[in-house]
């Protein structure tokens, strides 16, 4: 008998669906020669430091740091988990051979390797490694089968950052709790990833607190009802500013030149995790965590690839088989019939086989969402992707930008202005642009795009000059979109995507993880939401206050940890080396703090 073990008990049931086990047992389905079982995502933890030793079941700063000489794994405590484990046990000792059904990433390594050694399997083990859950991807996934050793690096990765959660964390709460904690039973959480994220919030709200505005001063005109502004930028004083505009009132606007350039907007990119996260809280304020949950949802439902992906392409294989994809998803129809006939855009930003690792850019599967008895959220996320995913095969947008450069006594202006010839694939967005990067560039600029009327060289009039007192504005506080993206870049501001993508190995979390970073800092009540925008609490203020270690709170040496562990997923770097790092970086920390009697936990 062949035992199959998925995440998840909708997951496992789509696969029994496939293979022909029909009949329904407690825990777990069978018939065809297969038994196929499930986990409820994580059924095993790595061992509590009391599990090693009595003497760390008392937190003591005497018992720090500690590193236990070989790491261990336990049933979470849990009566219905415990339960299923029990069943997958069983099956697993009395079978022939394993096929790992898990999810297609890290973790879900991770989940089913632990849940087969706690169990004692000896027997041969097959990886299935599948992206989409429709009956062809999975009767193509079971055709080719790999043996559970091709995936090691991915497991030793994923051990390597449970492990690294593990030192930094548990010895990390139990010294800053035990050194600095003023209330009784007050626990101060700290770790790998949650602490660096808290620091970049914390850091946000300093710079917005302690914001000194300056006034500034521009200098505009209008001729011909179109606002021109001065092309000598922020005026610093008031008098110089008042001396320009006296020197040009009554004086005749003259305009000097004429340039016009045509562009092209190349469509949005296909949706990772991140970027679905970013857009579905702009537009919808869904939360991180909320959005995960709903294309997780829609994964399960067979409407859309797998979600935890960080990457925006898709594979050239995957360019044959879009045709269909785009068929089946009906309620489109009106904006698919365009692209049918004719042989599809294929863009390098979109199929490019060398950025796609282990899952392509998240996009519908083909199947039909309007028999898929959707949520409202779900419909939402769906639209997203869907209309992403149609968009990439549209033409580029075609605009024309006009700048107009004019002349009052010397004080030179400009006016700029952007048309657009052909609508391309905004269409698809009902003319709108779908980039809320755009948007964010647009409110930084005190030019406001306008539709400018013909003029001519040389020709001249009257206008109406004025001085506008400004002042400079402190930056935003943290939304989730911008949090997400500060974590994806390891704290950098980058609006270029392709910059973006390249600093995305030194991103701190991973994209399936980041959503539960946020909710845990939340949970903790190290910050809390006013609207949209994330403060940090009184106690995350004195938190972040207290650490002074970087190797704590700094999210660009967090985001080279991160790095690594990607190494070791692709054979470029040595688990044991990373752990022996990373002991030897918790005992340093440890030493610090110790040694430091100066330091307290200051409430602002």
């Amino acid at each position: 008998m062949i035992v199959c073990i998925a995440e998840k008990p909708s997951v496992a049931r789509e696969i029994a669906k496939v293979l022909g086990a029909n009949a329904s047992h407690d825990g777990y389905m069978e018939g065809n020669g297969y038994q196929v079982t499930w986990t409820f995502g994580h059924l095993c933890t790595l061992k509590e430091p009391q599990d090693y030793t009595d003497q760390w079941r008392r937190w003591s700063l005497g018992s720090l740091p500690m590193f236990p000489p070989r790491f261990g794994i336990k049933l979470i405590d849990n009566q219905g988990y415990e339960k299923q484990f029990r069943i997958i046990e069983r099956l697993m000792q009395a079978a022939d051979g394993i096929i790992n059904c898990g999810d297609a990433g890290q973790e879900g390594e991770l989940i089913q390797r632990w849940v087969m050694q706690k169990a004692k399997a000896t027997c041969p083990v097959q990886r299935l490694w599948v992206s989409i859950l429709t009956e062809e991807a999975i009767r193509e996934a079971f055709a080719n089968l790999k043996p559970q050793e091709e995936y090691q690096s991915l497991y030793e990765a994923g051990l390597c950052r449970a492990i690294g959660d593990w030192l930094l964390g548990m010895n990390a709460t139990r010294l800053y709790t035990l050194r600095f904690s003023q209330q009784k039973g007050q626990v101060l959480s700290i770790g790998r990833v949650q602490t660096p994220t808290l620091a970049m919030i914390v850091k946000r709200h300093f710079e917005i607190k302690d914001f000194k505005p300056e006034k500034y001063w521009i200098l505009s005109t209008v001729y011909r009802n179109v606002v021109f502004s001065s092309t000598k930028g922020k005026i610093k004083k008031p008098e110089e500013g008042e001396a320009a505009l006296a020197a040009i009132r009554g004086k005749d606007f003259t305009v000097t030149d004429i340039q016009q350039k045509n562009g092209t907007e190349a469509p949005p990119r296909l949706f990772d995790l991140t970027s679905l996260q970013v857009e579905c809280n702009k537009k919808f304020s869904f939360s991180a965590d909320d959005t995960l949950k709903h294309i997780q949802s829609l994964y399960e439902k067979k409407l859309t690839t797998y979600p935890r992906v960080d990457t925006t392409y898709l594979s050239d294989d995957i360019y044959a088989r879009c045709p269909n994809i785009l068929q089946g998803i009906h309620p489109y129809a009106a904006l698919i019939q365009p692209l049918m006939g004719k042989k599809l855009k294929k863009s390098k930003k979109v199929f490019d086989s060398s950025k796609v690792t282990d899952h392509h850019a998240i996009i519908p599967t083909g199947q039909d969402p309007s028999q898929a008895g959707l949520t409202l959220a779900e419909k939402r996320v769906y639209d997203l992707v869907a209309r992403r995913f149609i968009a990439v095969f549209y033409p580029d947008c075609k605009y024309s930008t006009t700048t107009v450069l004019g002349e009052v006594e010397e004080v030179e202006f400009k006016a700029t202005g952007k048309q657009i010839l052909d609508e391309g694939w905004r269409v698809v967005f009902g003319g709108k642009p779908d980039s809320s990067d755009e948007a964010d560039k647009s409110d930084k600029s005190d030019d406001k795009e306008q539709v400018l009327p013909a003029f001519e060289q040389g020709e001249h009039g009257p206008h109406e000059p004025s001085l506008s007192e400004k002042q400079t504005t402190p930056p935003k506080p943290y939304t989730e979109a911008t949090l997400l993206r500060a974590m994806e870049t390891a704290g950098k501001s980058v609006e270029d995507e392709e910059l973006r993508d390249a600093l995305k190995a030194n991103g701190i979390g991973r994209p399936s993880t980041r959503a539960a970073i946020i909710e845990t800092l939340f949970k903790r009540q190290y910050i809390s939401k006013v609207r949209k925008s994330l403060e940090p609490t009184p106690i995350g203020i004195a938190l972040i206050g207290v650490i002074q270690e970087d190797l704590l709170k700094s999210a660009e040496l967090t985001g080279q940890w991160e790095k690594k562990l990607r190494d070791i997923e692709a054979h470029k770097y040595d688990a044991r080396h990373f752990l022996d790092e990373l002991k030897q970086m918790t005992a340093q920390i440890v030493q610090q703090v110790l040694a430091d009697g100066t330091r307290r936990l200051v409430y602002s």
